[in-house]
């Protein structure tokens, strides 16, 4: 009789243990399904993003609000970045996304401009008002050869 009753214990101890997995396992995955969510996605459209790489931050006046997602060429091959970002960020219609780095040699992430525009971006949207990375390698190659006057 006392054994069975510490097994039902350990038992319920158990599929609690294995319910607070699946939750917390749901609620990190934000399902959609089971909710709004705490993120929606935008597209930016870039000429180039080099250095930028999926998992990077997304930044408004200096405070990360998001990150990219993937990476991807799109058609007229331009740079296709996906930005997840937080659901209470609203965008106005003329932003801008700029590729930018932290420091002199830091890691690449993509840096928001609010813009003054009273429509807002919707999820899906894309971000067409955009501004590329510096291509140092270029600009110091052609400064080097005198393709610079």
């Amino acid at each position: 009789m006392n054994n069975s009753r510490l097994e039902i214990v350990v038992g319920l101890f158990l599929v609690l243990g294995f319910a607070a997995f699946g939750w917390l396992a749901l609620q990190l995955g934000e399902v959609s399904w089971l909710g709004e969510g705490s993120t929606y996605t935008l597209y930016a459209e870039f000429e180039n993003v080099s250095g930028v790489k999926a998992g990077a931050e997304v930044q408004i006046a200096g405070v990360t609000v998001g990150s990219v997602t993937e990476l991807r060429l799109g058609k007229d091959d331009f740079a296709i970045a996906t930005l997840k970002l937080d659901k209470d960020i609203r965008l106005a219609k003329d932003s801008m996304a700029s590729v930018k780095s932290q420091g002199i040699i830091g890691d690449k992430l993509i840096q928001i401009t609010p813009g003054g525009d009273e429509e807002m971006y919707q999820a899906g949207d894309v971000i067409v008002d955009t501004e590329s990375s510096v291509d140092l390698e270029s600009l110091i190659s052609k400064f080097a050869f005198g393709g610079v006057k």
